[in-house]
């Protein structure tokens, strides 16, 4: 063969073997594992490559693939919350699979989120406060509730102290009604992948648990949460939930603890499990739940606590987006703590012969209660607070092209809770003219006798007789015995406690839809989106009792029989074979409404220098609730159900009343504005303007019953202004972001209940108030060591209410109340100074940390009249991993086993310490031993978890 051919051969096969080189490997992919430092996969890694938009999210195992990657070299961005960040330069072909360990980073509080902003972005980047908490903080906290989560969140204030459910979490000094629980998540939206729990304000944490398949809690407060929450100006907390990876993996914790200063049993079992459903990894599933059973903090007899959930999701990753279908089944029963006797108005004291631990809840008591004349409940003591949910969902994201990504969130959901509950829990004299009154019992003279169910002693009499002053009737006298031994006579005499039993029946079914298109074009991102929301809901009961239950004052109260001897010779039985008065009451109240929510917003985030970004977005929203409330009818009194006139305890009851109907709808138009400038590659600053609109909610108009509130009290939107800057330093040792903010409440209408002559109830005319909260938020964390750092963070603030004003009632009957001006005076339940402190060392496969919470003074009312105490609560947390699968971990929440005032009602017994702002501090001053009650933190208790992974 001729040289020239055998060149010509030669160069032949070479450029054959480029051209198949090039049409074959022009393309590859970047592969590989994430793992710890102690090669444990971490699931939901994020890979990102630069330049080119392309990016994924590892697996269960930790496993990772971007396909289609054209050759060449790539900087490759991998993080993970909780860990230090890794830049990788990565040339395609890749050769060998990547092994990619990354380090702990006790300093890491510059995570990637998307709630909240308009794109994703981290704490650098952004001109807004935002803060989460990762899978593992989830884990080394034994927090007693979703909401008791938030606590170490500088700006979020948590008061978890009646358990499980009816927390108040808000932020900023947005806190008006916050003191009662009754509007414990108002102004602030709690969601679940990216969705409001239940769009309407009833019961919010009955439907949100904690499990191990919570991957994070992400958390926006003010700013963007107007123009991105659905009527939440205060902030948005979003519950993401784990997603499973290409191989089956999962996890089995098994928790066993001691509450109520270590001595009531805790029993939980959290499981997660996930996998793929196809050979490519791109179908998976995940599944969560939990079961738990405890006697909580304050033992009632039965179980506080009972119930639990179960979650699933299946997620497909197909080529140009995401969809995840997920499911959740809650049934759950919950109690919550009632209040404390207490003395001492500067130094709180629990007084002999009560406790912190003790419980002041109903006994196991099952009965029928008649509902309107037409129908019955059982009324169930044990089922407490009784939250069922079943809900569907999607959350889709496609890339459309061009820079178009279409994204949509929807929920179907059917919730349902009954309440077989006790309320305003406080002290009642058996010789005051009310404890008559209330059951109709004024002008049924004779003596009474009390006398305990459990051991049948007599506990006391009272003799009721007419008043006569020259001749003519006066009014009554209610007569103590003189061998009255009535339990608990140092809070107050001849008392016992009152235990209405308030049986409510709620039932709703919501759709909601957040939809969004965005465009990124060059150095910008514009977004525009809508809401809706659909909600239909029905209530039987409410505002009144079913019956009015009286027990001894005493931890696990002792129900108490009543009988009256006439002064006509016969003997009556007040109460009914199961100890309680006038079961149905005067009839219940029915309510029906339909909640129609829409909102469109618009979003354009700018980048106009790589050191400068500016971001603005407006939010137009409709609020519409049509329906009525039907105010029962009393019936005249009679010989009864029984027809025996000595069993007076069923001589009442009612029929539904005639609608009254409501159908209003209120328009707001919320902006927010904010720039961030970039000093260096570890400083930045921001600065943020936001005027948001709190429309009310759904429990406005069920408070509207009567023709004359439907009339005088029109629904208004309360207006939220914000002003926010920042400043920002991120080093891999020193992460550190201050806050100072400013913010305006104004339009926020105040409603009142006072009692008239005859025992009935009345409403004075709504006020309108304003509250300006000046502060500053600090978050820091400092990595000293490789294995010691600590995290800190605070919130310092000063809040005025600039107008505010209030109704004083002082004799029964509105003819001598008062409307006294407290514009100027601090607000109540707001703390001057808030921190949290936590120290942490890890060495191998051991790790610890100390949480020092520290809760300062806080005004009790709007009028001033004392202030609730600092106190300080510490936490622990240590524990050891065995191997990569199996793990100890022990808590013990609040170590010193402190008293914390977080709430409470005033002296003098129901129902006049249920009127906290009409309280003055001339009359604290003036009675310095009286007996009022608290709300305390929740007592010291032991955890010991054991997790096993597989």
């Amino acid at each position: 063969m001729k040289t020239t051919q055998i060149i010509r051969r030669i160069f032949l096969i070479i450029v054959i073997t480029t051209c198949s080189a090039n049409l074959f490997a022009q393309e590859g992919k970047i592969q590989g594992t994430v793992t710890d430092s102690k090669g444990l996969g971490l699931a939901g890694s994020s890979i990102v490559i630069e330049g080119n938009n392309k990016s994924t999210v590892t697996d269960a195992n930790g496993d990772f693939a971007i396909e289609k990657v054209a050759n060449g070299t790539y900087q490759v961005v991998i993080s993970y919350i909780g860990f230090i960040t890794k830049k990788l330069s990565i040339k395609i072909p890749q050769t060998s699979k990547l092994s990619i360990a990354l380090q702990d980073d006790q300093a890491a509080l510059d995570e990637v989120v998307v709630t909240g902003v308009f794109d994703k972005r981290t704490r650098m980047q952004s001109s807004v406060a935002i803060s989460s908490i990762s899978a593992k903080q989830i884990e080394r906290t034994a927090a007693t509730s979703a909401g008791d989560l938030l606590k170490n969140i500088p700006g979020v204030y948590v008061n978890q102290a009646r358990g499980e459910v009816q927390n108040t979490v808000y932020s900023r000094g947005i806190s008006a009604g916050s003191i009662d629980n009754a509007n414990g998540y108002y102004y602030v939206s709690m969601q679940e992948d990216g969705l409001p729990v239940t769009n309407l304000n009833l019961g919010v944490d009955y439907y949100l648990r904690l499990d191990a398949g919570t991957a994070k809690v992400e958390a926006v407060k003010g700013g963007t949460a107007s123009i991105l929450g659905a009527n939440a100006p205060g902030g948005i907390f979003n519950y993401v939930s784990k997603e499973g990876g290409k191989t089956f993996a999962g996890e089995i914790r098994s928790k066993f603890g001691l509450e109520g200063n270590f001595k009531n049993p805790y029993y939980r079992t959290d499981l997660n499990l996930g996998g793929a459903l196809s050979k490519s990894g791109s179908l998976t599933y995940n599944v969560s739940g939990f079961y738990r059973e405890s006697d909580g903090a304050r033992a009632l007899g039965y179980p506080m606590n009972n119930g639990g959930q179960i979650r699933a999701n299946i997620v497909n990753k197909y080529k140009n987006g995401t969809i995840k279908v997920y499911a959740k089944i809650l049934d759950d029963r919950n109690a919550v703590a009632e209040f404390t006797p207490t003395i001492g108005w500067n130094d709180p004291k629990i007084p002999a012969g009560f406790s912190s631990t003790d419980s002041y809840y109903l006994p196991k008591l099952t009965m029928e209660i008649p509902i309107n004349n037409n129908s019955t409940r059982t009324f169930k003591s044990t089922d407490k607070i009784h939250s069922q949910q079943k809900s569907v969902g999607m959350n889709w994201s496609h890339n459309l092209g061009n820079g178009f990504t279409l994204k949509n969130d929807a929920r179907l959901q059917k919730n349902q809770t009954v309440n077989n509950t006790p309320a305003v829990v406080t002290p009642f004299a058996t010789d005051s003219f009310l404890f008559y009154a209330i059951p109709h019992l004024l002008g049924k003279f004779g003596t009474y006798t009390f006398t305990d169910r459990v051991n049948g002693q007599v506990l006391g009499t009272v003799t009721q007789s007419p008043r006569i002053i020259n001749g003519n009737f006066a009014g009554f006298n209610f007569t103590p015995g003189a061998n009255n031994n009535f339990p608990g006579s140092n809070v107050q005499k001849n008392s016992l406690f009152f235990l209405p039993l308030f049986y409510s029946e709620t039932k709703s079914n919501e759709f909601m839809d957040n939809f969004s298109i965005s465009k990124k074009v060059k150095n910008m991102n514009f977004i525009l989106g809508g809401f809706y929301g659909n909600s239909k809901v029905d209530r039987i009961g409410g505002p009144q009792d079913f019956g009015i239950a009286l027990g001894t004052m005493q931890d696990q109260p002792h129900l108490v029989d009543i009988s009256l001897a006439g002064f006509d010779g016969k003997t009556y039985e007040v109460t009914n074979p199961n100890g309680v008065q006038i079961p149905g009451s005067s009839g219940a109240y029915v309510a029906s409404f339909r909640q129609k929510q829409a909102s469109v917003f618009f979003g354009h985030d700018w980048k106009i220098s790589d050191k400068l970004n500016f971001d603005w977005g407006i939010r137009y929203e409709s609020l519409n609730v049509a329906g009525f409330n039907s105010v029962p009818v009393a019936n005249a009194e009679s010989a009864g159900l029984d027809n025996n006139p000595l069993t007076i305890y069923d001589n009442f009851g009612g029929k539904q009343g005639a609608p009254l109907k409501i159908d209003n709808t209120v328009k707001t138009v919320s902006f927010s504005g904010g720039l961030n400038y970039k000093l260096s590659d570890n400083q930045a600053v921001y600065v943020r303007y936001t005027n948001g609109k709190k429309s009310p909610d759904i429990n406005f108009y069920l408070g509207q019953t009567s023709q004359f509130l439907i009339d005088n009290t029109k629904a208004y939107a309360q207006k939220v202004e914000q002003i926010e800057a920042g400043y920002k330093i991120s080093t891999p040792k020193v992460k550190v972001f201050v806050t100072p903010f400013y913010s305006i409440l104004s339009n926020v209408a105040t409603a009142q209940t006072f009692t008239n002559t005859n025992g009935t109830n009345y409403n004075p005319l709504n006020q309108f108030n304003t509250f300006k909260t000046f502060g500053v938020e600090l978050e820091s964390n400092f990595v000293i060591t490789d294995r010691f750092g600590v995290r800190a963070g605070a919130t310092v603030q000063d809040s005025k209410a600039t107008k505010y004003t209030t109704w004083i009632a002082n004799a029964n009957g509105p003819s001598d109340d008062v409307l006294l001006d407290l514009s100027g005076n601090e607000t109540d339940n707001n703390a001057g100074l808030i921190f949290n402190i936590s120290p942490s060392y890890n060495i191998n496969k051991f790790y610890s940390s100390l949480n020092v919470s520290y809760m300062g003074a806080r005004q009790a009312n709007v009028q001033n009249a004392f202030k609730m105490p600092a106190f300080t609560t510490l936490d622990l947390t240590f524990g050891y991993d065995f191997s990569k699968k199996f793990g100890l971990q022990a808590n013990v929440n609040n170590l010193l086993n402190t008293y914390g005032v977080m709430g409470w009602s005033g002296p003098g017994g129901f129902p006049a310490a249920l009127d906290r702002q009409g309280f003055s501090k001339a009359y604290i001053d003036a009675n310095p031993n009286a007996v009022y009650s608290t709300q305390g933190s929740m007592p010291r208790a032991f955890f010991l978890t054991a997790s096993f992974k597989f």
